[in-house]
């Protein structure tokens, strides 16, 4: 399995031109019966070795930790991060090891500022934490340039700048929900803004925009579904028509942006609330079943048809917004 970046990288090395890497894309796209800007591809795993390589190196970090410290266990992170993604370039190990480092700083801050603030919800330490946790993925980025160490370092500068609006201003606790959605949309502006760098998604820009897009989902979507009292309250008539219909508007803005993040992210939310409307008329595991079969139901429909959609969709825009998309082919 060859990934867009393999690919790129044979046409530098003067392997095969541009014009042979079109025609290749092409007759894939053609036998999958579907455009390849439209699959959504994203480097994860090339063969068995490198789950392999992540096992291990999972249990050398554990035992590091357990040994030593976070701060060790960071440091070992970063240089297997030397030889794995720097000379090796495996996917899943560079994600691993990526996540392991920015992990291992955030914890040795956690650590040397006592675990008992961040029980007590002590803004500041959790924004020196975050603010290292940043500072970390911004150091691994600029030696190795792994396309989800932007959407780590946005998360942590995310949670940086929430803890900073906590602590200066503390009634603002009574609207965490809002400023958790501005920092979504903050997310996701920078996500559409990768996207719209490489809108034929041939090369690293839309990896990170694919992981950045991940980041802004749940930050987009708990916010609303809380407001709507999905998770803590009684589940009413009301309650089930507005959570379907912000579905179908989620579904839409994916379809747009042809990101699928956002689906995902509110699929936990409406099973749940389906599930809960329907059980006050039956039994709950009559309920689930029925529910997951019409929401699976559609989404496989929508997977099948989700060119058309899209096809059907952005021919309403203006040009100068459907540049910005990815096309259609």
């Amino acid at each position: 399995m060859y990934s867009e970046e393999d690919i790129n990288s044979a046409i530098e090395a003067g392997v095969f031109n541009q014009a042979t890497a079109t025609a290749f894309r092409n007759h894939v796209a053609a036998q999958r019966n579907t455009p390849s800007v439209d699959d959504e591809h994203f480097r994860l795993i090339t063969g068995f070795n490198d789950v392999f390589v992540v096992i291990a190196c999972a249990l050398l970090l554990i035992s590091v930790t357990w040994i030593a410290n976070a701060a060790v266990e960071a440091l070992t992170a970063w240089l297997l991060a030397e030889y794995f993604t720097r000379k090796r370039h495996m996917a899943l190990p560079s994600i691993v090891l990526l996540l392991a480092f920015v992990g291992g700083v955030l914890v040795a801050v956690m650590e040397w500022t006592g675990f008992e603030s961040y029980i007590n919800g002590n803004e500041v330490d959790l924004a020196m934490s975050s603010g290292a946790a940043a500072l970390a993925a911004w150091l691994h980025w600029l030696r190795f340039k792994v396309p989800i160490t932007v959407a780590a370092g946005t998360a942590a500068l995310v949670a940086l700048a929430v803890s900073m609006v906590f602590y200066s201003a503390p009634d603002t606790l009574n609207y965490a929900n809002p400023i958790l959605f501005a920092a979504g949309l903050c997310v996701f502006a920078l996500a559409m803004r990768w996207d719209s760098s490489d809108t034929q998604r041939l090369t690293r820009r839309s990896d990170v925009a694919f992981w950045l897009h991940l980041v802004a989902a749940p930050l987009l979507v708990h916010p609303v579904f809380d407001l709507l009292n999905v998770v803590d309250g009684d589940i009413g008539l009301l309650q089930g028509v507005l959570v379907i219909l912000l579905y179908a508007f989620i579904a839409l803005v994916s379809l747009c942006i042809d990101r699928r993040a956002l689906m995902v992210s509110a699929l936990g939310y409406v099973l749940y609330t389906l599930t809960e409307l329907l059980g006050s008329y039956g039994t709950l595991d009559e309920s689930f079943g029925v529910t997951a079969f019409f929401i699976g139901s559609g989404l496989l429909l929508l997977s099948v048809f989700w060119h058309n959609c899209r096809s059907t969709l952005l021919t309403k825009f203006p040009d100068v917004l459907i540049r910005r998309l990815p096309p259609l082919k």
